[in-house]
């Protein structure tokens, strides 16, 4: 370009391109060279300084910006008819951004005047600058209701799959969503409460045949009793709630913190920032910063959102859907971390030296700007040398420090030897229909490492700030295995071929020896499934027992406090102790910490159980279209009716019945985990490798029924179709019970 652009141009470049925003890459766009970027520079001084821009570190961003949940207020409609809404919390000092609302036929009409909680979507070359959907109106809370619609003249009834609710809906013929008799739906309590008769409900989407997979999650939820509606009194608090200001905090917003997350991640509840310590006696070394949602500052206690987020304990996550601990409107909105957005935060920042470990740390109360919302394959690939528009203005000052901190934190880690498992973690990947697409091994990438080293290192730093302090709190405990556990898994080692020392106190460096001993080997599976069954859950306690998997004596849930009640408690402890206000942890709260920690252990329990259902279930719908094909794995399990086989390919687990493997008896050693054949001898043990044919699907239960093709490589032999044979006669009759169990280890281990 021959000339300098004028400062509209320049708006009009960064709006246009917002990944591309450093002064390098606007001077690229208008072919400014040389001496020219010295009024470039000039020109982007002037337009900060006039509020147009802000710079954060050397890109220069739009602070006019909505957070992608946002309360709006119906303004009227086009000529079109279309909705259009205004912000209510616009912050910008420019033109108001234009949001068009585009409703789902099973939406409420909605009319000018009316506040609605939307989730929005940025859009260019429109008349309009966002488009929202709607969450919900502003106001209203309608029951929501899970059923059978059940058919009847114009309308129909509903009758709830809840046990414990035996009352049916009546839904009018209007309101029906087109729902065929026998279908499970979702739907919403319609007309005023307290009517006489049926009360009256809309049909507001149509799951179909109840074992199908939108279901799925749903019926789940009901069967485990897990909160899924907010009562009224906790909608209004969270709607009246306003963003956090920045009185009594630290400014933290000029630090290029980030989130980094999952893709499909709706809240941001943690940002990163680090940078090379410049201080001389810690030479060598990195500051780390983890920022956290103050999640206590708008869930106070005693108020009607602290009693409901008690009461579920933490949010439950399942492939199709997330049941929130905390409303939209704080978990999507006010409290998520979103990118531009001023947000209340409390943060810890952090020194560790050369070789990772934390030599200091210190807590604040901010006020914090997230330089950007990355997801982990984006860093990832970005330190693999391929940045994206999103991460390429931030390798230098951001991404590439915050793995050198983590490189340094990697050395802490190899000296401390946590529990070093290696289970893949399953993911269940659906169509917007909600059929399983695809059951993958999730990838385990130094990004999302990192991300847990730094939650780690500031989760201590929590309860270490808090015991210094002497204050109460609810600390993370996992106690070390008991042992006749570890007895269970020394019996699988040795039949392994490994050995797991005996005499000494146990230490995770002990059983990483094992893990790694077994690391190149076909037992692999085998011994990091038996080491996770060896292990105790964790728990919350309000009294310290240290946690043994991560090897660290004191522990605390800090990080998560939108989706962790156990966090919220730590939150508050952190601000009372510091002093830095009135909503902090008060003496009621104190009293009830034994049965907080109890109650939200369980609660924790529960989530766990409902989602390994949900999965189970989704996994048996995506293998029942391959019913009587063959498949390789490994035996996860010896009971006494039967054999479980953990599959290869997607990482179910089903069951080998006794009675598949013909009319023999099978005699079950529970000390040696195997069962044996009478009349073939056949013998299957933990960790065998095994070929099976698929004979059972069930998705309505999650249950998978297989046959046993071959072990080891080996067709199975079958024993006679007549009557059961009798137990095998064993050998050495005079022995002892023990010598005989002794012998068979030695004679497993020879093999």
């Amino acid at each position: 370009m021959s000339q300098m652009p004028s400062k509209d141009e320049i708006l009009q470049w960064i709006s246009d391109n917002p990944t591309l925003t450093s002064k390098r890459d606007i001077a690229k766009a208008f072919g400014i060279k040389g001496a020219a970027r010295i009024d470039l520079k000039r020109i982007l001084k002037e337009l900060e300084a006039e509020g147009h821009l802000e710079k954060r570190k050397k890109t220069y961003r739009d602070p006019e910006r909505l957070p992608p949940v946002s309360v709006l207020q119906i303004s009227g409609q086009t000529s079109d008819g279309e909705l259009l809404a205004r912000p209510l919390e616009w912050q910008g000092e420019g033109v108001e951004p234009v949001v068009m609302v585009l409703p789902r036929a099973s939406d409420p009409a909605l009319g000018e005047g009316d506040r609605i909680l939307g989730r929005l979507q940025e859009v260019k070359g429109e008349a309009h600058h966002y488009e929202a959907r709607l969450i919900r109106r502003i106001g209203t809370n309608p029951r929501k209701v899970l059923g059978i619609f059940r058919k009847r003249d114009e309308g129909g009834r509903i009758v709830p799959i809840d046990k414990g609710d035996g009352k049916e809906w009546m839904v009018p013929g209007d309101a029906t969503g087109g729902a065929k008799d026998g279908e499970l739906v979702e739907a919403e309590q319609s007309g005023p409460k307290g009517r006489l008769g049926l009360p009256r409900a809309r049909v507001i989407t149509r799951l179909g045949d109840p074992s199908a997979p939108k279901a799925v999650s749903l019926i789940a939820i009901h069967q485990h009793g897990i909160p899924d509606e907010f009562p009224d009194d906790v909608i209004a608090e969270a709607d009246h709630m306003k963003p956090a200001g920045l009185s009594g905090r630290d400014d933290l917003r000029d630090m290029p913190l980030v989130t980094i997350d999952p893709a499909d991640a709706r809240d941001h509840d943690d940002a990163v920032w680090a940078h090379e310590d410049d201080d001389p006696k810690n030479e060598g070394g990195h500051v780390i910063w983890v920022a956290i949602a103050d999640v206590a500052h708008y869930v106070t206690p005693a108020s009607a959102l602290d009693r409901e987020a008690r009461k579920r304990g933490n949010s439950s996550y399942f492939p199709d859907r997330v049941v929130p601990m905390l409303p939209d409107r704080l978990s999507g909105d006010l409290c998520s971390l979103h990118e531009g957005v001023p947000r209340a935060c409390i943060a810890v920042r952090m020194q560790i030296d050369a070789h990772g470990t934390k030599v200091g740390h210190r807590f604040v109360r901010g006020l914090m700007r997230s330089a950007a919302t990355l997801t982990y394959q984006q860093v990832q690939q970005a330190m693999d040398g391929a940045p994206d528009e999103a991460c390429g203005p931030l390798m230098e000052d951001v991404i590439a420090p915050l793995y050198a901190a983590y490189h340094a934190l990697v050395e802490a880690r190899q000296r401390r030897q946590p529990l070093d498992l290696d289970l893949p973690e399953r993911k269940v990947v659906l169509s917007d229909e909600g059929k399983v697409l695809s059951v993958n091994f999730a990838d385990r990438l130094d990004a999302h490492k990192l991300i847990e080293e730094f939650m780690v290192l500031a989760n201590v730093a929590a309860a270490e700030t808090l015991i210094a302090r002497k204050s109460p709190l609810l600390f993370r405990v996992h106690e070390e295995p008991s042992p006749e556990k570890l007895e269970t898994l020394r019996d699988v080692a040795e039949a392994a071929g490994l050995t797991l020392a005996k005499g000494q106190v146990l230490k995770t460096a002990h059983l990483n020896a094992l893990l790694h001993a077994a690391g190149n080997t076909d037992h692999a599976e085998v011994i990091n499934m038996s080491t996770l069954r060896a292990m105790t859950q964790a728990y919350y306690a309000p009294s310290n027992f240290g946690h043994f998997g991560l090897a660290l004596q004191a522990y605390a849930h800090f990080t998560s406090p939108i989706r962790r009640y156990a966090d919220l408690v730590v939150h508050r402890a952190l601000i009372s102790a510091h002093g830095w206000g009135d909503d902090g942890l008060r003496p009621a709260d104190i009293e009830q910490l034994e049965g907080t920690a109890q109650h939200i252990s369980e609660t924790e329990r529960r989530s766990m159980v409902a989602e390994r259902d949900t999965n189970d279930r989704y996994l048996a719908a995506f293998l029942s279209e391959r019913v009587g094909e063959e498949f390789t794995g490994r035996i996860s399990g010896i009971a006494k009716f039967g054999a479980f086989v953990r599959l290869d390919e997607t990482g179910a687990d089903g069951l080998v019945p006794v009675r598949s493997l013909g009319r023999e008896f099978f005699h079950f050693d529970r000390d040696a985990g195997t069962l044996m054949g009478s009349d073939t001898g056949l013998t299957i043990g933990l960790g065998q490798r095994v070929t099976v044919k698929l004979s059972e699907a069930a998705p309505v239960t999650g249950g998978l029924a297989m046959e046993l093709v071959s072990i080891e490589g080996e067709t199975v032999r079958r024993g006679p179709s007549g009557a059961r044979g009798k137990p095998p006669r064993r050998k050495h009759v005079k022995a002892k019970r023990k010598a005989d169990k002794v012998k068979r280890k030695v004679e497993r281990s020879r093999r």
